[in-house]
């Protein structure tokens, strides 16, 4: 059961992360997207792994141990659970970030690859587009096609 729902916690984001990546301007994309619920799935998966291992967990986290941490990651329901954890924030990281770009007018043509470099290294991602959302600035029209014409 442990492998399976190590498998399915993948896929339960994978199409969001598709049709962000690929479709990010499709108009059914945002309204996929739009509810932060889209994580629920795989944080579910992490709840039903962790939970009968709850005192193992509680134990690690409110006592940080690096060697009882690997300890527990070795095992197949922390491996399991710890990944489960990952893929929901990831994708709640990759919906927010596909969100705000669009919101900012950002291009699609620089997000999508920096939403592909999010599912697997998710620091590296994040860190890359707060940097490209700190100097973005969106093209500015010519005046011409900002000055309304009287009539």
């Amino acid at each position: 059961m442990t492998q399976t729902l190590f498998t399915v916690s993948f896929w339960f984001a994978a199409p969001f992360w598709a049709v962000m990546i690929l479709a990010p301007a499709w108009r059914r994309t945002g309204w996929l997207v739009s509810s932060p619920l889209i994580c629920l799935p795989p944080l579910l998966i992490y709840i039903i792994l962790m939970t009968p291992h709850l005192g193992q967990f509680f134990s690690v986290l409110t006592r940080p141990d690096l060697a009882a941490l690997q300890e527990l990651l070795a095992t197949a329901p922390g491996a399991a659970a710890i990944w489960a954890h990952l893929v929901g924030f990831d994708l709640l990281l990759g919906r927010w970030m596909y969100l705000d770009s669009r919101q900012r007018g950002i291009s699609p043509i620089l997000v999508s690859p920096i939403l592909f470099v999010t599912i697997f290294f998710s620091a590296i991602g994040v860190l890359v587009y707060l940097l490209l959302r700190t100097g973005y600035r969106p093209p500015v029209a010519p005046a011409a096609e900002r000055t309304p014409v009287a009539g």
